[in-house]
Order: structure tokens, then sequence, then C-alpha cells
């Protein structure tokens, strides 16, 4: 009662058999994994130079999803991608990915398109270390423009702060002097008036003309 079947590859199928009994062994099969509920995961060798997208044994009719694998030659190396050629019912990528064999397994490298199309391998590799340096840059060139706009701000701020502290100044001596001013104003206006008191208490009031002494 397996939850996965495993045929690698249908292609050797043909060495014993002809295409039709092969054929028709497999469509068995896949019914009978498709009652079970059983996956089935089966890969097919293709001649160098044949078709990608097509197999001599006919049944991709059969499979729910196609996944179709291929050598990417460019700068002068060979990378290994894939991509969805078909999957019955479901939304899916048409990106072709390429995927690295390693250690850990096979892992899938994120779609990296450049400016001469999609880039596998050490050309990708790179384009990033390129954009990488690139981003880089700019962002140690914004991080010097923001220090430098945080320093004529506080130049600013600092030219603003010795105004406001030279005209509080100014502001204090001018009323000071309008203070000054005013008392010496209202002094004089005060002196006139005692000045004037006084003469005012030097003239005798005149007598009658019947009067002698």
């Amino acid at each position: 009662d397996p939850q996965v079947v495993v045929a690698d590859p249908l292609s050797g199928l043909l060495i014993e058999g002809k295409e039709s009994e092969v054929k028709a062994m497999l469509m068995r099969l896949v019914d009978f994994l498709k009652i079970k509920m059983i996956s089935g995961l089966f890969t097919n060798l293709t001649p160098g130079g044949a078709a990608l997208e097509h197999t001599r044994i006919d049944i991709s009719s059969l499979v729910d999803t196609w996944l179709l694998l291929r050598d990417i030659e460019l700068g002068g190396e060979r990378n290994r991608g894939m991509y969805i050629l078909k999957s019955r019912g479901m939304v899916h990528s048409n990106q072709i990915r390429e995927f690295l064999l390693t250690k850990h397994g096979i892992e899938l490298c994120d779609v990296y398109v450049g400016p001469a199309g999609v880039l596998t391998g050490s050309a990708r590799q790179a384009q990033e270390a390129q954009e990488q340096a690139t981003q880089l840059l700019r962002q140690q060139e914004t991080e010097y423009r923001q220090r430098e706009l945080e320093s004529k701000r506080a130049a600013l701020e600092a030219k603003i702060t010795a105004l406001r502290a030279d005209f509080a100044l100014q502001e204090t001596e001018a009323l000071r002097v309008i203070k000054q001013e005013q008392a010496q104003a209202e002094k004089l206006v005060q002196d006139r008036l005692d000045i004037a008191k006084l003469r005012a208490a030097d003239v005798k009031p005149n007598k009658g003309a019947g009067d002698t002494k």
C-alpha cells in the first residue's frame, strides 16, 4: 500500500517490448494508481537531438503534471534548467528555473532575468554580485546624502539659535533704552511741573486800590 510509485525511466521499457504494448501497460498502471489514490512519478530519457516536448510513449494525456528538464548552454558552460510544460487544473509558472544538485539535495534557484534575458550558472552569480555591489554603492550614497542633510539641518538650527539669541540680546537692550528714554521724558515733564509750581509760589496777590500801608 505505497503512497508514491516511481518508474525510472519509462524509456527503458521499450528495450524489451513494443511501443504499443508498453503504452497499453502504462495506461493500465496509471489508471490503477489513480484508483488507489497513489501518486506516480515517471521519468523518461530523451535521446540527444530529439524533441524535448515529445516522448516515444504517448501517455502525456494521462499525467497531470509534466516537468521538463533541459540543459542550458550559456557562457561556455552547461547548466540544468526545469520548467512546467503542463499542469492540469493548477496555476503554474512558465519560467525556466535553474536547479542545482547539492549535498543537501536538489535546490531550485530563483528566476533571474538580466539585461540579456534569463541568466544561469556563473553568469547569474556574476550579475547578482554586480547588482549587489551597485545596490551597496547606492545605499552608501543614500546614507552619505542623509548624513549631509542632517549636518546642514544641524548647522541651520544652530544658526537660527544664534540669531534668536542675538535678537533677544538686542531686544533686551532696546527695551532698556526705551524704558530709560521714557523715564527721562517723564522726569523732564515732572521737572517742568515742579518748576512751574515754584514760579507760581513767588507771585503775590494784588492789593485793593484803597489800601495803603
